[in-house]
């Protein structure tokens, strides 16, 4: 029975791992032997099988990918990119409703790069993350999704619409709510402040909370009970801001402008 290609790139890691490091441009065996700690014998059944279908050939004793392989290649990147990054923390993920995500950016999670993720300190858990505070006050353009609560807030974002030199909020209906009843001074505030504008979130469901800057990308996804449990992503890679930008921006197209109270 024929194999599919299919099974040729994904029921061999050495054919997977091989197709890859080909990506990156043509080797020869040795320094296919060196960069995958294989041996000749258990290497050369596998390039034949790649080679049967197509997917590399070989010129000069040297392998390169064929353009149907180039092109199968690329659109495996984001896959195997987002399986990786989810591996390193299966649990998080497993436990938090990502499925909120727009599609087009839930299939580019693995854009989140290097990212860290932050576990609460048992003796600060209900406090600010330091790692938010301080980056966040060192940006100077700043958009965020409030979708939670926190009594120190009002205070805080206050004083990011001092500093900053832009600051975009987006408020839940429950956080405007919360804060047009017990806040209203900071509210005023942030409202009156040139460089900040404040909208009001009108779509479904419940976004997760985002904070993306000039400087770093901070996202809270709530667990499956709804909950937000204190563990935050973060991270600083330029392809995690743009992330970070679009999906604001997504969630933004579905709220309007706070103008007065």
């Amino acid at each position: 029975m024929n194999s599919s290609l299919t099974d040729n790139v994904w029921l061999s890691e050495k054919r997977t791992n091989l197709l890859l490091l080909l990506m990156e441009g043509p080797r020869d065996i040795e320094q296919i032997k060196v960069s995958l700690n294989v041996t000749s014998r258990g290497m050369m059944p596998q390039i034949k099988k790649l080679k049967e279908k197509c997917l590399i050939v070989e010129e000069d004793e040297t392998y390169i990918l064929s353009n149907t392989g180039r092109h199968i290649v690329r659109n495996m990147l984001p896959l195997i990119n987002t399986l990786r990054m989810i591996n390193e923390n299966r649990s998080y993920w497993e436990q938090h409703d990502i499925n909120i995500l727009p599609p087009h950016l839930f299939k580019r999670l693995h854009e989140l790069g290097n990212y860290l993720l932050l576990e609460p300190d048992l003796n600060y858990t209900f406090e600010i993350p330091k790692e938010f505070t301080e980056n966040l006050l060192r940006s100077k353009e700043i958009m965020s999704i409030i979708s939670f609560f926190r009594p120190e807030y009002p205070k805080f974002y206050s004083q990011l619409a001092e500093k900053a030199d832009s600051l975009t909020l987006l408020l839940s209906r429950s956080v405007f709510k919360r804060m047009e009843k017990n806040c209203a001074s900071e509210l005023n505030f942030l409202l009156s402040s040139k460089n900040t504008r404040l909208y009001l979130y009108k779509g479904k469901g419940r976004p997760p909370a985002i904070d993306v800057s000039d400087w770093f990308m901070y996202v809270s996804f709530f667990n499956e009970q709804g909950r937000y449990d204190h563990r935050d992503i973060m991270s600083f890679d330029n392809t995690a801001l743009n992330w970070g930008k679009e999906l604001f921006q997504y969630y933004c197209d579905q709220s309007t402008e706070i103008t007065e109270l």
